[in-house]
């Protein structure tokens, strides 16, 4: 063989690998060890797809992948116990869906039980009582309480009772402070007591309906700062997670978290490995 020939070999089988990821993939393979890619997805829908709305056969794909290039999807609980110290497997993900959309029940809940991954949705709660009336239909009580007893590892955790919108001045609800009718604008004391109160009831609101702990947060629209923070630690949260992208370390803020997108049309079935790559290497 020529070194034409052997060039075109080494070129055949790099195609090879990177279009069918578990053909010559080692048992072994490891990309990363104590490290979490968290990934966050919205919503799914067969019909209609926005910037943070993909179809059900690209969630399996992209999952699909994951599973073959040998990631290994850890549950809510493995995630907390890895920030405490505790041990993961090597190329650990860990799979959030933000809104609490009825989609997640309808479209993500059947295919995550098929492939036995675990999954966390970050719920709004003010529609918990009329879950088609918000304007995509949400999760009922019924079906959260049916996904999280008959799958230990669907989890359900906060993402706001009523504060996940805008501001009239374009601000996120959870970090401005509001103005009344008359003109006059809500003290300090008045505003942090308005973050705690929603915080601590969409926590009530879940923890009757799930039996475990209810202490993790997604920020609307992934805005934070040190202030918000410090109020959901005093409403009881003690992981917030945002829309940053990166891996999650041991030495990671916990009210911090990184998260990759993958609930994007244009991260097809091979790109959700790629953006964690390259997340990994700091691109």
């Amino acid at each position: 063989m020529n070194g034409i020939q052997k060039a075109g070999l080494w070129l055949l089988m790099i195609v090879l690998l990177w279009l069918s990821p578990g053909l010559f993939r080692s048992a072994e393979w490891n990309a990363y060890t104590d490290k979490v890619a968290v990934v966050a997805y919205h919503h799914i829908d067969d019909e209609i797809v926005g910037d943070v709305t993909i179809s059900s056969r690209l969630f399996r794909d992209q999952l699909t992948d994951l599973l073959q290039r040998g990631y290994h999807f850890i549950t809510l609980s493995q995630f907390k116990a890895f920030l405490a110290g505790g041990a993961v497997p090597p190329n650990a993900v860990l799979v959030t869906f933000d809104d609490g959309y009825q989609s997640f029940y309808t479209r993500a809940y059947p295919i995550l039980n098929e492939l036995n991954i675990p999954a966390v949705n970050f719920v709004i709660t003010k529609d918990l009582e009329q879950p088609l009336m918000s304007h995509i239909p949400s999760l009922s009580k019924d079906q959260i309480r049916q996904m999280t007893q008959e799958n230990p590892g669907i989890d359900v955790q906060c993402h706001t009772d009523s504060l996940h919108d805008r501001a009239p001045n374009g601000g996120a609800l959870f970090t401005t402070r509001l103005t009344n009718s008359a003109g006059i604008e809500e003290t300090e004391a008045q505003f942090e007591q308005r973050i705690i109160d929603d915080t601590e009831l969409c926590r009530s609101k879940l923890g009757s309906l799930y039996p475990r702990p209810v202490d993790s947060f997604a920020f609307p629209f992934g805005i934070y700062d040190a202030k918000s923070a410090e109020l959901l630690n005093k409403a009881g949260i003690r992981y917030a997670y945002t829309t940053v992208s990166g891996l999650t370390e041991r030495g990671t803020d916990p009210m911090q978290i990184p998260r990759i997108n993958a609930g994007s049309p244009f991260v097809r079935a091979n790109s959700l490995n790629n953006l964690i790559l390259k997340r990994l290497h700091g691109l």
